[in-house]
């Protein structure tokens, strides 16, 4: 008997009992899917974590300080080192500029009728913002744009001159305009930042990009204040600075560099100078984890479905002992019999495999536009891999029925019923 003629046989048998097939690739095609929905998601949650880093730039330098002191009276008064930072930076080459990140809290920022006041930060089970989300509010100096890959839409940039001179301004982030002013320019208005009038000088263009998903949503959202404005609008002196760097290649020098100068500024050693590219590696090793517990738990359902396969087959060859028995009578070899129960279990895997590609591809789809806002498509080598596993599953089950088949003696074969 040639491969052909085998062939024939595999699907006159899975066509003649077609419930039964059915039943029976059902664990195999729930398993693909499972699988290839949970590669596709993992791969859309990565894009948008990498779309999320690339909007905030590459060689960057986080440095947090957290020496701080208190009076007797539980006053703030620990000491501003950003001046220190910033001669620090200004002398290394390798470094394009420093800027503090000092967040400001509990300020009601307010345009007209639109305030932060009645801005809420929830999120629906989708992940996307519920309403109006309030803006983050930084400190930051004419540097910070640089430093946290920004670039102007419209007006100006913060100037050292603002610092120096305590100018009561701001810059806006792209969702931070249109949440306050809509489709107005806001260049040359006034928000109302806790009882103070700051006039907004600047607008960021979005960071956003086609792959940046509902994770990102709020990444433009935001409105930067000259650092010295903490005198007046309060809060802690910033802890936080961002370093950026003009070579990310010289990332271990100048970290390296910027350990030791903070050792000397610093001799309790209160700080932690850490790079985006070790949250990128953590994030990819926990995502890695994760990954790898839901693909485990859709092994289960391959498991169950290729247990499945293996029970099916073993009817098949209770059902067609005396077919069998004829065959090697007349002198079918081993090999023969083995290949023709090893093709039908490929193919009844085969077709599961072909079912999963096609609803795991639309659940891809799907949780790619209620996660991510993006469209995911399963990649060429992850859909090859399912359905090769998919067959490879029908060929490893089917081998015990195809070597027990095989093995029957042609004369007690012919005296089954």
């Amino acid at each position: 008997m040639n491969l052909w003629q085998a062939v024939k046989m595999a699907w006159k048998s899975i066509w003649g009992k077609k419930g039964r097939s059915a039943l029976t690739i059902l664990g195999i095609f729930i398993g693909i899917a499972a699988v290839m929905t949970i590669v596709s998601v993992m791969d859309g949650y990565k894009r948008a974590m990498l779309a999320q880093y690339a909007a905030m730039g590459t060689g960057i330098l986080n440095v947090n300080i957290y020496n701080w002191e208190y009076d007797m009276d539980g006053n703030d008064i620990s000491q501003d080192y950003f001046p220190d930072l910033r001669n620090f930076c200004n002398s290394l080459k390798d470094v394009k500029g420093v800027s503090p990140q000092g967040r400001l809290y509990n300020v009601t920022v307010s345009y007209g009728t639109k305030s932060t006041n009645n801005m809420q930060r929830e999120w629906d089970d989708m992940g996307n913002p519920v309403g109006d989300f309030p803006p983050d509010m930084y400190y930051g100096s004419d540097q910070y744009s640089a430093c946290n890959n920004l670039t102007l839409a419209r007006g100006r940039d913060l100037a050292m001159l603002d610092m120096s001179k305590y100018n009561q301004v701001c810059t806006l982030g792209a969702s931070a305009a249109t949440l306050f002013f809509g489709s107005a320019n806001p260049v040359g208005k006034s928000l109302a930042v806790g009882g103070s009038s700051y006039r907004v000088v600047g607008v960021y263009a979005s960071r956003l990009t086609e792959n940046s998903g509902n994770m990102n949503s709020n990444l433009d959202n935001f409105i930067v204040f000259p650092y010295t404005a903490q005198r007046m609008l309060g809060g802690e002196k910033p802890s936080e600075f961002v370093v950026k760097l003009k070579d990310s290649d010289k990332m271990k020098e100048v970290k390296t560099r910027m350990n030791g100068f903070l050792k000397g500024l610093l001799p309790d050693e209160n700080f932690y100078v850490y790079s985006n590219d070790q949250w990128q590696q953590y994030e990819a090793q926990a995502l890695g984890m994760v990954g790898g517990v839901l693909a485990g738990i859709a092994a289960i359902s391959l498991l169950v479905g290729g247990i499945g396969i293996m029970n099916i087959m073993l009817v098949t060859v209770t059902e067609r002992t005396r077919e069998i028995g004829i065959r090697r009578a007349i002198g079918a070899q081993r090999a023969s019999i083995v290949a023709q129960f090893l093709i039908e279990a490929g193919m009844l895997c085969g077709f599961g495999g072909i079912v999963g590609i096609i609803v795991g591809t639309g659940g891809s789809l799907i949780l790619g536009k209620l996660l991510f806002k993006m469209t995911i498509y399963p990649s060429f080598p992850v859909t090859l891999g399912a359905f090769s596993l998919s067959v490879a599953i029908g060929v490893l089950f089917g081998s015990y029925p195809a070597a027990k088949a095989s093995r029957l003696q042609p004369v007690e074969a012919l005296r089954a019923e």
